[in-house]
């Protein structure tokens, strides 16, 4: 690192004095085409609900999240991540109405690419919104996650989606080998357009706990965690090995998740490959700032937008965030 002269030879407050210096020597930079938003999505007509522990956030039927999907292509907002809230009565052990290719979420991909085709949709590829006992896979005798019965299973979930017409499958589930068997399959069937977005570096993390209120998988889930499959909050090296793994089995981008209590892993992500690499404000974060800005301990707007600007300077491309429309919409604005 070159070591500049010695005050009064260097004056770096020089480069702070007015806006428009400020603006010249900035080094990082946020925009709309950095956000993708993550929806909760659920059967049904005109159906809206609030989720209460995330202020701001909805479950929405499809023709109430087709405004939303219209609102992200007027924003420039380039991706819409769907997240499905099924019916309890659909849930079963094995998760086999993921497989069900006139489904929630095939036929919510139908209808958004049909009506806006510029706007790109990502799909959850997990079981834990489709299991009777809320995990991301089947499950053994014992209760332990089985390994490569769920991979079987996430496959045809991926090829579920991907006959739907989603433009990025984002496998969230942490089994070993998914990404390689779900890139066989694309490559197989011909849907060599299909992206991965890989959710490489996800930890079992207690900021969760809002996004499994969202999608009903809380109950289900109960005192059981998912610690067997998803990383150790106190491992790093371990995550350049994941990413190093997903990489090497055909993954096109990759993610680090939560995002702010793990931008360090974002950063180490981004020295270490050089590729497309995500982070994900999850629901925790969100709802924390939400809180403290209603409280008026924060200033809403302001910290949303450093928020997300710290994930860009850490060395992210782009953010999933519930935020995504509020700061489009700010930085439109300016």
């Amino acid at each position: 690192m070159h070591i500049p002269p010695p005050y009064p030879a260097s004056r770096p407050r020089r480069l702070r004095r007015d806006e428009f210096t400020r603006a010249l020597v900035r080094e990082h930079r946020l925009d709309p085409s950095d956000l993708i938003l993550p929806v909760f999505v659920l059967a049904g007509q005109g159906v809206v609900q609030d989720v209460a522990s995330m202020p701001g956030v909805q479950r929405l039927s499809l023709d109430r999240l087709l405004p939303v999907a219209e609102d992200c292509v007027r924003l420039g907002i380039p991706v819409l991540a769907l997240f499905p809230v099924i019916e309890q009565s659909l849930k079963t052990e094995d998760g086999r109405e993921a497989l069900n290719p006139e489904g929630l979420v095939p036929t919510v991909v139908r209808e958004l690419k049909r009506r806006f085709p510029e706007l790109g949709v990502m799909t959850d590829v997990a079981l834990d919104p489709f299991t009777s006992h809320g995990q991301d896979g089947l499950l053994d005798a014992t209760g332990y996650i089985l390994n490569d019965e769920t991979v079987a299973v996430l496959t045809q979930q991926a090829l579920v989606q991907a006959e739907a017409g989603v433009d990025i499958v984002a496998p969230s589930d942490m089994m070993d080998g998914r990404i390689g068997a779900i890139r066989q399959a694309l490559e197989a069937r011909g849907r060599i357009h299909t992206r991965i977005m890989a959710y490489s570096a996800k930890y079992a993390s207690a900021f969760y706990g809002p996004f499994r209120d969202a999608v009903g998988s809380a109950a289900n889930l109960g005192k059981s965690n998912k610690k067997v499959y998803q990383m150790d909050p106190g491992n790093g090296d371990e995550a350049l090995r994941e990413v190093g793994l997903d990489l090497a089995e055909g993954a096109d981008m990759v993610m680090v998740k939560p995002g702010m209590p793990y931008l360090d892993i974002v950063r180490r992500v981004k020295d270490e490959f050089r590729v497309p690499t995500f982070a994900y404000q999850v629901s925790g974060e969100y709802a924390m700032l939400k809180a403290a800005a209603a409280n008026g301990w924060l200033d809403h707007d302001a910290v949303m937008l450093e928020s997300l600007l710290a994930f860009k300077r850490a060395g992210a491309d782009g953010v999933l965030s519930y935020f995504a429309r509020d700061a489009a919409r700010l930085l439109r604005a300016r």
